[in-house]
């Protein structure tokens, strides 16, 4: 009897989550099964549920300066960039697991846009209805461009693009759906999403819905290990892989800036959202490209005392090129261009008012060094980049022209 009980725990985790696990245990033992694959595993002694811990840090140091400014150094940033603990699970019904992942440093909280520490970033319970099939519930990262998609944790460069950064629509709350599947073996990914609409941890508010599908195609087959959504050839794939994706996201009365993030609007719009992404992986080559684009019909809105809000539409596309040596360095380039929409405000009714400019178009060349320690779960990242708006401000974390320099270390589990 003990030992049918300890080899079924032991099959289902195994099962669902491929770990390896340490052995000493028995069904009457308490202490953690132990995976140092993949973070913490934990299961119940008769496999009721089962749990996997992980946890991640990004520690940061950063430089700045503003073209031709005295002194050299105008900015530091000296912080704990990311701080996540991420925890998935399974219950008895195998066909139901849950995703949960909790935030801990202020600049992963959208202290800025919302005012309180939004703590929780990801809270989902997925349904498998098939193999090919499955279904979530609760707040999660949309269906959106690829870069975002993908982990903070799977990254080349210290952070995503500027281009993400202005046009990505982040998380939101609502069912989602996830189909793949293959035609000789020409596979395709399709994922949608009904939401709210109004971002992370939001509060009751109209009846305004977003609609986000995207569609991928991968014709020389699938990525080694998921690589598709992880920067840099760290697999070395033997063969070309290709995934070429596309989507779009529709917010129906939208109450901030950037759809689901940003600050808030005086007036709700319709805002659309596109996306078409690829990349390619060869032998350590990776070569990453992304466009991005946000419309609505009339993006400025206007308080009754005449203060100014807007939707922040236009388009942006980044470039990304790499190359993974054998000893496990990585030299990355990127080029990322943002060409917002010139909105025009007549001020106090004066056909003459003027230009509203909601960012200044920007242009960004960014060179990274990595050193990959354990994959991406432990690297070394340093970036040198040049931004170049027209105007002669400079923030590490901002968008002016000058330059910038980051180290950053990640450790993770």
């Amino acid at each position: 009897m003990r030992r049918s009980v300890f080899s079924k725990g032991i099959s289902t985790i195994i099962l669902l989550f491929s770990f390896t696990l340490t052995l000493a245990q028995t069904e009457l033992d308490e202490r953690a099964m132990v995976s140092f694959d993949r973070g913490l595993g934990f299961h119940a002694p008769d496999s009721s549920f089962g749990l996997n811990l992980r946890f991640r840090i990004q520690n940061r140091l950063g430089f700045a300066g503003m073209e031709d400014s005295d002194p050299l150094i105008d900015e530091v940033d000296a912080r704990i960039r990311r701080l996540r603990l991420r925890i998935d699970g399974y219950t008895r019904n195998d066909r139901i697991t849950y995703y949960l992942q909790l935030s801990f440093s202020r600049g992963d909280q959208d202290w800025d846009n919302s005012g309180v520490p939004n703590i929780i970033r990801d809270a989902m319970v997925y349904y498998t209805v098939s193999n090919n099939f499955y279904m979530g519930f609760g707040q999660g990262k949309l269906p959106g461009n690829r870069q975002r998609i993908n982990s903070s944790g799977q990254l080349q460069f210290a952070d995503r693009s500027a281009v993400n950064a202005m046009f990505n629509i982040d998380r939101d709350f609502g069912v989602m759906g996830y189909y793949s599947n293959n035609l000789s073996g020409f596979h395709y990914n399709i994922k949608t999403a009904i939401s709210s609409g109004e971002g992370r941890n939001a509060l009751p508010s109209d009846n305004g819905l977003a609609y986000t599908a995207r569609v991928e195609l991968l014709p020389f087959g699938l990525f080694t290990g998921d690589g598709d959504f992880s920067e840099g050839d760290l697999e070395r794939e033997p063969l070309p892989k290709l995934s070429v994706g596309s989507g779009y996201s529709f917010n129906h009365k939208a109450s901030r800036s950037q759809g689901q993030r940003g600050s808030q609007l005086y007036q709700d719009k319709d805002v659309g959202s596109l996306f078409f992404d690829a990349v390619l992986k060869y032998r350590g080559w990776a070569i990453y490209a992304e466009y991005m684009d946000r419309r609505t019909g009339t993006p400025l809105t206007v308080s009754p005392d005449a203060e100014i809000s807007h939707v922040q539409t236009g388009y942006g596309i980044n470039t990304q090129l790499s190359y993974l040596f054998t000893n496990n360095y990585e030299i990355a380039g990127r080029y990322t261009v943002i060409r917002p929409e010139q909105i025009f405000y007549a001020s106090g009714g004066n056909p003459q008012g003027g230009w509203f400019i909601s960012t200044p178009p920007a242009e960004e060349y960014t060179v990274g060094l990595t050193r990959y320690i354990a994959r991406h779960k432990i690297k070394a990242q340093g970036n040198i980049g040049i931004r170049n708006t027209g105007l002669q401000q400079v923030s590490v974390t901002g968008h002016e022209s000058g330059w910038f320099v980051q180290f950053q270390v990640e450790l993770g589990i």
